[in-house]
């Protein structure tokens, strides 16, 4: 069997034996929006709570737009030039409207780079566009503590403006249930101590912070109201299909237009499996999300339902920039030094969790169920030894070997990674 994994921008091709028992788990088939722009002013004129953007955008002063960074392939090159115009349509100078990157502690996106994030020549030249910098005291405003104690500092562009505004892709997330929404704003627009506070491990190890779940899921209730806290906002919600095409869109109260996108995205996304496999191949999700291994834990923890108890999970990640940020090389170096035990005794008590060790503590998750392989044609041997997983050179060869060890021959492919979420009712 020939299956095309997910893998950098090109794919990596999967050549299994015609013999075994072979599961490929994809979404089903999903409808494409072959007028997007078209269906997108719909959903401005006709929104899902509030009223009409451009009687939105009237009278107002400014208008602040959040967008995700360079890791999630959302298709803003086909929002923004509409969304602009209609508040332009609205009122609004382009000189009063800014885009804003909403990096979360992820790095700036710079040149290029921004481009291809904005995705339209006009938009760059039209409006102000600008990141996100999680680390600067001076660009936030603090707006009180939630309920649970977390202090909410939020980037005062946000904040100030008159009209405020995110774009975000609607998909599985592993801690959050589903992306997009509220959760564009934090992380995406907050200060470290906020970012730091929601992704402690108090906070994380609690039930129901795992991948599609929302209604009773802690951290989604902590960044719900953090969106909250920072006044009336809107939301131009989408969802993309296994080739990136878009599948829906809409635009409204970011709750309530948030929750419509996942109740349609769900069917799709949520896979359920009649059994758990001993051996398991999912991929980082392709380009841009594999271009790190910190983004490449996703992959894993999307597929943690159907492993069987030590059993062996393979994951095909390109890892194009290495292992992420310094933050997160140290996190693993420690996990390294000191064991999954000893690293969890001393996560579990903290307030604020230092910079993306989350990413490592979602790792144990998954170290905890079976043995995680990495294949990665980018890594250097230095990043190697810090995954913390079991390095692959032959991934054909590797699967053989688990098959063999196993005597086994079931095998489940998720050839898109973290946006398919297959469950198994054995989990329950």
């Amino acid at each position: 069997m020939h299956i095309m994994m997910n893998y950098g921008k090109t794919g990596l091709p999967l050549d299994l034996p015609d013999n075994w028992d072979i599961t490929v788990i994809r979404k089903r088939p999903m409808p494409i929006l072959h007028d997007p722009v078209m269906i997108l002013k719909e959903a401005f004129e006709h929104p899902t709570g509030g009223r009409p953007l451009t009687e939105l955008a009237k009278g107002r002063r400014n208008a602040c737009i959040l967008i995700c960074d360079i890791t999630r392939p959302v298709p803003n090159g086909t929002i923004l030039p509409t969304l602009v115009q209609q508040l332009i349509s609205g009122g609004l100078k382009p000189t009063d409207i800014r885009i804003l990157v909403a990096t979360g502690l992820h790095r700036p996106n710079e040149g290029q780079e921004m481009f291809e994030v904005v995705g339209s020549e006009w938009i760059m030249q039209a409006v102000k566009v600008e990141n996100h910098f999680a680390r600067s005291d001076e660009d936030h405003t603090y707006l009180g503590k939630t309920h649970r104690g977390i202090p909410v500092k939020l980037d005062k562009r946000f904040v100030e403006a008159d009209l405020r505004i995110v774009v975000g892709l609607v998909e599985p997330h592993f801690m959050a249930g589903y992306s997009g929404g509220r959760k564009v704003i934090t992380p995406g627009i907050a200060h470290r101590d906020t970012i730091t506070s929601i992704h402690a491990a108090s906070m994380l190890e609690q039930k129901g912070v795992e991948n599609c779940i929302v209604e009773g899921n802690p951290l989604h209730q902590e960044l719900a109201e953090i969106a909250n806290m920072a006044g009336e906002c809107y939301a131009v919600n989408v969802v993309i299909d296994e080739i990136r095409k878009i599948s829906f869109v809409n635009f409204g109260d970011i709750e309530k237009s948030h929750m419509e996108a996942v109740s349609f995205v769900r069917p799709f996304a949520e896979v359920p499996v009649a059994q758990k496999f001993k051996t398991v191949i999912t991929s980082g999700a392709g380009y841009p999300l594999d271009k790190n291994y910190y983004q490449t834990v996703k992959g894993m923890v999307a597929a943690i339902d159907i492993l069987e108890p030590g059993g062996n999970l393979f994951i095909v990640s390109e890892c194009s920039e290495g292992i992420g940020s310094p933050e997160y090389a140290e996190c693993q170096r420690r996990l390294i030094e000191i064991g999954p035990e000893a690293f969890m005794e001393h996560i579990l008590p903290k307030s604020k969790a230092d910079i993306d060790e989350w990413e490592t503590e979602m790792q144990l998750k998954v170290a905890k169920v079976g043995k995680i392989h990495l294949y990665s044609g980018c890594l250097c041997d230095a990043d190697r030894q810090l995954t913390g997983v079991a390095p692959v050179n032959s991934l054909v060869d590797a699967i053989q070997q688990s098959v063999d060890i196993f005597k086994d021959k079931r095998v489940a492919v998720i050839p898109e990674g973290p946006y398919v979420i297959p469950g198994c009712a054995a989990a329950d």
